[in-house]
């Protein structure tokens, strides 16, 4: 069957042939895959960066957004049947930490973890796909079209999880707050498809939304927070100590650009009793200067938190899709604007060098869904 591949540590990818998958285990999964997203990971190891191959191997199948039906199934297997459309969970465990035992593979304690697509796992992009049923999740029919979403929209929810988990443990009016983000003030930097899709879950959850990023207002990214009921904030105008005296302090701050100087920047804007969660991963090694004196008596002065966030669980998938179906009724068809282009597997070229600023999701296309 055909897969796409890299050579980890090389510039560029290229076609290729893998055997197909077939169920040997009775708690196994086989998946025809319908479609897989491309994001700034995948760019960046077809461009020779961080990537590893499965033991014994000397290429890597990409892609880890993936979107499939299902094709077969083992003889133990209750969460998917036969012509379900389902997604597979990125990371797999070290089987030596706690957590990972306890499949929360996101949050690994050693490092030994492996992710499909990007560390020592085959991904996506390629026509089959099998796994065990403990990494599956079903995805309702009516997201047949957005269903490729829900791996970044994952990573969107872990975030949004851990800061309402950590907000409703520590604030004592948090009994009387039960759902804590309605009507708080959030600000998402960065509207890139994780950005915007953190944005749809906290508009879902009664949140007042802004989304700051340095394009023009009328481009595609901005015009689509808008349709969602989010505010816009351009950086080249208003700087990060600008943003409390023209929105107002935010409860909550969502840093999905990976830019160290924006990251604590932005401490200017976080509200007494604020919560800040980081999701961006910056690139290279330049050095910061940190006014370390001063970040240290604000956030200890005001009660703040600061927390990264990375990857996701399975049950951070199945918010995914419990907030995307819920989006998909209620926004209806403009949650498809966040697919910008579409192409066919065969022209992964044309889909990689397709970059435009103003483009939120590329996805190839492995099969017509019927």
């Amino acid at each position: 069957m055909d897969a796409l591949a890299v050579q980890p540590g090389s510039a560029g990818i290229r076609l290729v042939q893998r055997p197909q998958p077939e169920i040997t285990r009775p708690d196994e999964v086989l998946v025809r895959i319908i479609r897989v997203g491309i994001c700034g990971t995948d760019r960046e190891i077809v461009s020779g960066g961080r990537a590893k191959a499965s033991d014994h191997a000397t290429d890597l199948v990409i892609g880890h957004e993936m979107f499939g039906r299902v094709e077969a199934v083992g003889s133990a297997v209750q969460r998917v049947h036969v012509g379900d459309f389902a997604v597979f969970t990125v990371r797999r465990g070290c089987k030596q930490c706690l957590p990972c035992l306890m499949n929360r593979p996101d949050m690994c304690r050693t490092g030994n973890y492996r992710e499909r697509g990007i560390w020592g796992l085959d991904g996506y992009q390629t026509e089959l796909v099998l796994d065990t049923e403990a990494y599956v999740v079903k995805v309702p029919a009516e997201l047949e079209a957005v269903g490729v979403l829900l791996e970044p929209l994952s990573v969107a929810e872990k975030a949004i999880d851990e800061a309402i988990r950590i907000q409703q443990a520590r604030l004592p009016d948090a009994p009387a707050t039960p759902n804590w983000l309605f009507g708080r003030r959030c600000l998402v930097a960065g509207i890139g498809p994780i950005g915007l899709l953190a944005a749809l879950a906290l508009r879902l959850r009664g949140a007042e939304v802004y989304g700051l990023d340095i394009v023009d207002a009328s481009t595609t990214r901005p015009r689509w927070l808008a349709t969602i009921g989010g505010h816009y904030l351009d950086g080249r105008t208003v700087p990060p100590g600008q943003i409390a005296q023209i929105a107002g302090m935010m409860d909550l701050i969502l840093e999905a650009t990976g830019v160290p100087a924006i990251e604590f920047n932005l401490l200017d804007a976080l509200a007494p009793d604020g919560m800040y969660v980081l999701t961006g991963i910056p690139g290279g090694d330049r050095p910061l200067q940190v006014a370390g004196a001063e970040l240290m008596r604000r956030l200890v002065l005001n009660n703040q938190v600061m927390v990264g966030s990375v990857n996701a669980a399975r049950d951070h998938f199945q918010l995914a899709v419990d907030d995307l179906l819920q989006a998909h009724y209620r926004w209806g068809p403009i949650l498809n604007d966040l697919i910008s282009h579409r192409y066919p597997y065969t022209a992964f070229p044309d889909a990689f060098q397709q970059h435009d600023p103003h483009d939120i999701k590329i996805v190839l296309e492995w099969e017509q869904s019927q």
